[in-house]
């Protein structure tokens, strides 16, 4: 944090406080009009900021670049006129936007193609108790950063019952409406829990057991058709898997599964042994963490850890908040208003609130403003702390210099 940034927010308070005080005629405004005023000048930076995050200047304007192309030869939908939809496609291309914007079609015809808005609609899991039992996996809160965790205990995969249970047509199917779940639900509910914008999740793969001998041909298949949905159509969402328990069989077979992977991929991937946990707890709290994976989380009331989907996109009043018609916001790239979910406003989200704050639109915006200024002012008290730190530590070096050089006069004159 800098100086110039906290003064730059205090200054912008302060002529905002201008406009709002040289507003003497305010008691004849009509209520809709003071709550667009105050939208206007206090749909706090906190919300927005969950909602659209920092931007790059460099990456924005590859975002306008590439938004212009599209619109130019109509071919953006309004479902993903979206400044980070946009970027993942920037991103998984090097932001070259003639590449970028041939995988952001390749993507539109593939969701054409496969039906996807249905089947994110629509698909069915009757199957999912007996998935669960054969392939232990799902969701289990988030990472120290908010990001959604997902674990796979694909070690104590039973392929054969796999089979029988379910197709692997249906798989990926099934695939696919969790990925729709998580861009549409998982990462706004996130969004809002950890007030800043979240748009990637944190993977774990227990691999214990699993080699080439059990790694079977429907397997590799099913690996290879899931790794290219996601790499080509859902790009940049991951952003760290472990795969941990890696044993020497593993070992093996991950040197042929790499090769169906992608550069910017393998490098989000670390492969650890059963050493694993100091390392992963570096990024996963404890309690988010299953007991047997050397967490403390049991989850015994809802028959496990891997069963009940938990996280913030099971929280009520989250679900609630990212419903509301007016959690909505007009994206800096677009111009357009949207609901995405992850914008409402913060005393959505806090217990503290009182019922009165909720219900008016005005308090709401005020106690924003409040929540700003104070998150501003100990932000300031911070740089102030550590610049009476250095000025304390360079008075010391001051000293020290100063006793140097009177030590080297005084041995001077000793030898004259």
């Amino acid at each position: 944090m800098c100086i110039s940034w906290t003064l730059q927010k205090w200054n912008s308070y302060w002529r905002l406080l201008q406009v709002e005080n040289t507003n003497s005629s305010i008691s004849k405004m009509s209520f809709r009009s003071i709550e667009q005023l105050l939208r206007r000048n206090s749909k706090t930076k906190i919300s927005q900021s969950i909602a659209t995050g920092i931007h790059d200047q460099k990456e924005e304007k590859s975002v306008q670049s590439l938004r212009e192309s599209l619109l130019a030869s109509n071919q953006l939908p309004e479902k993903f006129d979206d400044y980070h939809v946009l970027l993942r496609f920037l991103r998984m291309r090097g932001f070259d936007v003639l590449k970028a914007k041939a995988t952001f079609l390749n993507m539109l015809k593939w969701r054409e193609d496969f039906a996807v808005d249905a089947i994110a609609k629509d698909f069915k899991v009757e199957e999912y108790d007996a998935l669960k039992r054969c392939y232990p996996h799902g969701f289990h809160g988030v990472d120290k950063f908010g990001r959604p965790l997902y674990i796979e205990r694909i070690g104590l995969v039973d392929l054969n019952k796999l089979m029988q249970v379910m197709s692997i047509d249906r798989y990926v199917k099934y695939h696919i409406s969790e990925q729709e779940k998580t861009i549409s639900l998982r990462y706004p509910a996130c969004s809002l829990a950890a007030k800043k914008h979240i748009s990637s999740t944190t993977a774990i793969l227990d691999v214990k057991g699993l080699g080439m001998n059990n790694f079977s041909k429907a397997a590799r298949e099913m690996f290879i058709e899931i790794q290219k949905i996601d790499s080509n159509y859902y790009p940049e969402t991951l952003n760290q898997l472990y795969i941990i328990n890696a044993g020497s069989g593993f070992r093996a077979l991950w040197k042929v599964l790499k090769a169906f992977m992608e550069a910017r991929t393998l490098a989000k991937i670390q492969v650890l042994g059963t050493n694993y946990l100091s390392t992963i707890l570096q990024t996963i709290e404890p309690s988010n963490l299953p007991d047997f994976l050397g967490g403390t989380c049991t989850c015994s009331a809802t028959g496990g850890c891997l069963l009940q989907d938990k996280g913030p996109w099971t929280d009520t009043r989250i679900i609630h908040a990212s419903e509301e018609p007016s959690a909505r916001h007009v994206d800096p790239t677009s111009g357009k208003k949207r609901t995405l979910g992850m914008l409402l406003e913060d005393n959505k989200v806090r217990d503290e609130m009182s019922e009165n704050i909720q219900q008016n639109p005005v308090n709401e915006q005020i106690f924003g403003k409040i929540q700003e200024l104070e998150d501003c002012a100990v932000q300031t008290k911070e740089v102030l702390e550590t610049l009476i730190c250095k000025q304390k530590e360079l008075a010391i070096h001051i000293l020290q210099l100063r006793k140097l050089l009177g030590d080297e006069a005084h041995a001077e004159k000793k030898q004259e």
